[in-house]
């Protein structure tokens, strides 16, 4: 005799989207640390303009409905530590359960895009597999650099749950003990600070003012995509800016501070006092020595505008570019679909040799020589020949003469030793500064990371509100060049050898880098998310040994 048993019936997991009408269209401050549920899902409230992928992330919410609730899956269907991308029919969302619980939020990371699910989740936390930034998955906090925005969370039920609300931080309006605080500089840092001053409570008055002609943008992808406009890169609209309080003073260029009273002059003899400051500068190009400075169409990179001019003289004429540093590399890919032809000048071996080492080196070298890109190793600029006034010929100390029409000179930055002043009230952040860097016992370092610059102007503004905090990073670095992203994470100054993994020549591979028997760093291309992974360890305070590699 046969029985019949009925199975239960699986029980759905369903994700709610809750948009109130006053938050449709917001302008949200949301820094690092308090989710913004309406913030617009562009990178950064930007254009569209990818790093690793051209593509803008889709808004997330239908803006016809106040309410979306969407059955995504079984319970069953995700273990404990996945992640899945749902869709919830008005967008997508990231799906996550960990020690059984779930939760929920949006898929793309807001730096720039990249899909949160190919991504490390550890100990409550999501990593992007692009560029290392890090976000609660119960609050969306963003918990660590690079990138502005926390991201919004949607309420899971499973299914007769108690509903529970989401609820929108507020800037609180306390006093603070301080009136003023002055900001040189509107790069990664100078935002960071002012935004994390306004999220975190302090209500007088922040003034930001940089030399630059543009309201804050993303300087490194200048490199990257030459024809860029300031508009398509802005990392924060003057609207927000004054939604939020912070002033904004372009072609406003510091000349000197006198400590004693308090106060900055600017070039145009103008002077304003603070009770606080902070010097994001950023860095200054390292002085070269060569005859003929006065020659035009010589750029140190530096602005949109200096960056559409390499374009334009460069298009179908012939670029120089002295320098194997990231930027000057970056440059000379740019340019070989533009150029004649391209010529780099390296005092090095191979380029990236002391950041990389030279197998690595070796390789990237031989990707750029595929693409037409000649180079002038161990060697430097004797001269630059005009004529009349422009630029035609690079002489090197070797004798050999380069033709060329544009030279871009990517030959380094120097640094001043100021992250922790002397002077009361003065406080230093960016690629400008040495700081203490305690994975090496607080050894001074300098580590000029778009990353590491988000989180000195965090630093720099609980330190002013009187609420110092450590500096916890893992330093997260990354370039593109031809379609290929070398990631890094980690700080490998003075590493005594190289692991390596995968094929260099297919250029998919990782590179563990060792002082003694500890990894200290790691880069990679084409190996993702390797470089997240090895960042979260790093990030818990665990040591990873040379033997565990190997």
């Amino acid at each position: 005799m046969g029985g019949c048993f009925s199975k239960p019936k699986p029980v759905e997991v369903k994700v709610e989207l809750s948009l109130l009408e006053k938050e449709k269209d917001v302008d949200g401050l949301s820094p690092n640390g308090k989710a913004s549920p309406f913030a617009d899902c562009r990178p950064n409230g930007a254009l569209g303009h990818g790093s690793d992928d051209d593509s803008t992330p889709p808004p997330l919410y239908h803006k016809a409905r106040d309410y979306v609730e969407a059955s995504v899956c079984h319970v069953k269907d995700l273990e404990n530590g996945q992640m899945r991308e749902v869709d919830l029919g008005s967008g997508r969302a990231l799906l996550i359960k960990e020690h059984g619980e779930f939760s929920a939020m949006a898929h793309k990371c807001p730096h720039y895009g990249a899909p949160l699910v190919k991504g490390v989740l550890s100990k409550g936390h999501v990593r992007c597999p692009w560029h290392g930034a890090c976000f609660d998955i119960a609050t969306g906090d963003l918990e660590d650099f690079p990138g502005l925005d926390s991201l919004p969370t949607f309420q899971v039920t499973v299914p007769a749950g108690a509903v529970l609300t989401h609820s929108l931080t507020s800037v609180i309006n306390s006093s603070s003990g301080f009136s003023h605080v002055l900001i040189i500089g509107s790069g990664p840092a100078g935002l960071v600070c002012a935004e994390t001053l306004r999220q975190e409570g302090f209500t007088d008055r922040i003034v930001m003012c940089t030399k630059d002609r543009h309201p804050p943008y993303d300087r490194p992808k200048l490199s990257k995509s030459l024809e860029s406009t300031a508009e398509q890169l802005r990392l924060r609209s003057m609207d927000f800016l004054q939604d939020h309080d912070i002033e904004l003073l372009v072609d406003k260029e510091a000349v000197s501070i006198d400590v004693k009273t308090r106060s900055v002059t600017f070039e145009d003899g103008s002077r304003m006092e603070y009770k606080k400051l902070f010097i994001a500068t950023g860095s200054k190009p390292k002085p070269m020595v060569y005859n003929g400075k006065d020659v035009r169409n010589v750029f140190h990179l530096r602005t949109p505008e200096d960056a559409n001019s390499i374009a334009r003289l460069a298009n179908n004429k012939n670029a120089v570019i002295v320098g194997t540093s990231y930027v000057g590399m970056e440059v000379a890919a740019a340019l070989t679909d533009k150029a004649h032809s391209v010529s780099i000048i390296g005092i090095e071996s191979v380029p990236f040799k002391k950041a990389l080492g030279e197998k690595v080196g070796k390789a990237v070298m031989k990707l750029f020589e595929v693409n037409r890109v000649k180079f002038y190793m161990l060697n430097e600029v004797s001269e630059m020949i005009g004529q009349h006034g422009q630029l035609k010929e690079v002489v090197l100390k070797s004798g050999k003469v380069l033709r060329a029409d544009v030279c871009v000179i990517g030959a380094g930055n120097v640094e001043d030793d100021m992250m922790q002043t002397n002077a009361d009230g003065v406080f230093a952040g960016g690629d400008v500064v040495v700081f203490p860097f305690p994975p090496r016992h607080n050894k001074k370092v300098n580590i000029p990371h778009w990353q590491m610059a988000h989180v000195h102007g965090r630093v720099a503004a609980l330190g002013m509100m009187g609420r110092p905090a450590d500096l916890k990073t893992v330093p997260y670095f990354w370039s593109a060049m031809f379609g290929k992203t070398i990631r890094y994470a980690g700080y490998g100054d003075g590493f005594d050898d190289v692991i390596i993994q995968g094929d260099l020549d297919e250029l998919r591979f990782v590179a563990f880098y060792t002082r003694g028997e500890e990894v200290v760093a790691v880069a990679s291309m084409n190996y993702d998310p390797i470089v997240s992974r090895v960042a979260e360890v790093l990030g818990s305070g665990k040591t990873i040994r040379k033997r565990d590699v190997e």
